[in-house]
């Protein structure tokens, strides 16, 4: 079939290459445009238009599809179908009617669980056992459309936010394809979704990355692996008088108990609520991650220390 791929981060780049692989012809990509980045704010395009570009791909990068000069370049295309993957921009109705078939997405979530912007993130943070991939018939109502295909993904005890990005994006590029088969026989049967038992997965703000050791560790351990890599929980140790903040890349769950806050050992296991979360990867403000033995070569922390 011919199809827009409509993409911005690196979740996407898996779901545009399985497409391309599969013969599909790609009549153009869209995504956000090049945005300041690194240390000298130089423009940097996003992973898709790198990969599209990389192909030979016509790429487009309006600042947004409003426009009616947009909204006619984009039904000018003459698709069978659009996919979108995380693009980040709102498809108006011109848009959604603007292909043969269809707007079909990519949702890193068992719909209607989990809507919104961070079902990644949300999906641990709240301690779910299991996720997964949604292929979605896009409608105007956020992430509200008929579903057509879901395969589902268990989440691992110590399993991280970035970790479950990965396997998700790979699921859904595999997903997407067997979809665009079936769009092309005439097969594929999309059912509506359960508003009743829909939750929504809000934008993660930086007023909620700070750890509360006073909660039990099962949730002390969902919020840091809800958040790793980024933006990264985070507490505060005091060295020479001075607060620095610490992120936490990865911990795990341990049987010990104390104050909530108190360094226990010297394998960095810090006391909860109830339990006790041993942290396995941490970075300190302007370093790399690093394990938890290095980190403690570094600072002075002996046991029985608080952690804020």
């Amino acid at each position: 079939m011919r199809i827009i791929f409509m993409g911005t981060p690196d979740f996407a780049v898996p779901a545009l290459l399985s497409i391309a692989k599969a013969g599909h012809e790609i009549a153009a990509v869209y995504s956000q445009p090049p945005r300041p980045a690194g240390r000298g704010m130089a423009l940097r395009k996003s992973p898709v238009q790198a990969e599209a570009e990389a192909l030979g791909l016509p790429v487009s990068v309006p600042a947004g599809l409003k426009s009616p000069a947009e909204q006619k370049r984009f039904a000018a295309l003459e698709a069978d179908a659009a996919v979108i993957v995380a693009y980040g921009l709102i498809l108006p109705a011109a848009v959604l009617n603007g292909t043969r078939r269809g707007v079909f997405n990519i949702h890193a979530s068992l719909l209607p669980r989990w809507r919104g912007a961070a079902p990644i993130n949300r999906a641990i943070m709240a301690g779910d056992v299991e996720s997964g991939v949604s292929i979605m018939r896009v409608t105007e109502g956020l992430d509200e459309g008929p579903v057509c295909l879901m395969e589902r993904l268990t989440i691992e005890a110590d399993m991280t936010a970035g970790e479950l990005h990965d396997a998700l994006s790979a699921l859904g590029a595999e997903l997407m394809v067997e979809a665009l088969f079936s769009l092309g026989q005439g097969t594929l049967h999309c059912v509506a979704q359960d508003d009743e038992a829909a939750t929504y997965a809000a934008k993660l703000t930086n007023e909620e990355t700070r750890i509360d050791w006073a909660l039990p560790a099962q949730e002390v351990h969902d919020h840091v692996r809800g958040l790793s890599p980024y933006p990264g929980a985070w507490f505060q140790i005091v060295q020479n008088g001075t607060a620095e903040r610490v992120k936490v890349q990865g911990s795990t769950l341990e049987k010990a108990r104390g104050a909530p806050g108190t360094l226990l050992d010297d394998r960095l296991t810090v006391a909860c609520g109830d339990g006790a979360v041993r942290l396995t990867r941490v970075q300190r403000a302007g370093k790399k991650p690093m394990l938890a033995d290095a980190f403690l070569r570094g600072v002075e922390l002996p046991p029985s220390s608080r952690l804020l």
